[in-house]
């Protein structure tokens, strides 16, 4: 088993306990999806509640932690704070709605402007996902590796599509059109951070992305760094939170893309 820090263990505990209640959440969609009112609503109120439990559970452990959070915002000053925690209680919204097994709670440390601790949870799969600096990345206690795969034409590649007017439709055509050239295959599954556990695990040998917010990805991109692969913006640039895009891979699959991915 592997040897886990303190924070590790805060983050483990506070993610265990929001999904027990999500899981829960989760199996009244089916119910609802006949009635009347429909399930929206329904999943909003449990993304809060979830919010909520990990707030609570993860400010008692540190109460000296500022936050930023998808549903509340940041606390006062986080920007500026040297000590953040960066939560999604529910990434894979839309899945969730639909009653797709396919969403995770993320929740990351950053200390000093630089992300030293992820945990990205799949509730449905039980599969915890876990990394911190220095120390490497685990999937249940087991370390996990990127993949090896070094030749586009054998890689499967993980993408977000634009929805609901958001995002350049059109330049992500291209890329898409540009990347299903090349490689394997393409998925999108609806949630950043699994896909980013995903290539963390080998699942995935590269993801790309745009339009995103620093939940989306900073637990994923700790986890990525940890098992090996490399991390930038689509450009190819040094990744920073701020800026909406992502590229993740392997050694060899991540400049590959970036070539690709700048050609559009």
């Amino acid at each position: 088993m592997a040897t886990r820090s303190a924070l590790l263990n805060v983050m483990i505990r506070a993610a265990d306990k929001a999904a027990r209640k999500l899981k829960r959440d989760f199996g009244e969609v089916a119910n609802l999806q006949v009635s009347r009112k429909g399930p929206a609503d329904f999943v909003s109120a449990a993304d809060l509640r979830a919010e909520a439990i990990l707030r609570e559970e993860l400010s008692r452990a540190r109460p000296d932690y500022a936050w930023l959070m998808e549903e509340s915002g940041g606390s006062p000053g986080h920007e500026r704070a040297p000590r953040r925690w960066i939560v999604d209680p529910l990434d894979g919204t839309s899945n969730f709605l639909h009653g797709l097994p396919h969403f995770a709670i993320s929740i990351a440390a950053e200390h000093d402007g630089e992300l030293v601790a992820g945990v990205i949870y799949d509730p449905t799969k039980d599969e915890m996902f876990y990394a911190e600096k220095g120390a490497g990345a685990y999937l249940n206690d087991r370390r996990i590796r990127v993949s090896s795969r070094r030749r586009l034409n054998e890689a499967l590649i993980a993408t977000g599509v634009p929805f609901s007017g958001r995002g350049d439709a059109e330049r992500f055509s291209a890329e898409l059109k540009a990347v299903a050239g090349v490689s394997a295959g393409i998925r999108r599954w609806g949630s950043a951070a699994l896909d980013l556990a995903y290539v963390a695990a080998g699942r995935y040998d590269g993801y790309w992305e745009r339009d995103l917010a620093p939940w989306d990805t900073a637990a994923g991109v700790v986890l990525v760094r940890e098992a090996g692969g490399h991390v930038s913006r689509i450009d190819g640039k040094p990744f920073d939170l701020d800026m909406p895009s992502i590229l993740a891979g392997n050694e060899a699959i991540h400049p590959a893309l970036v070539r690709i991915l700048r050609a559009p």
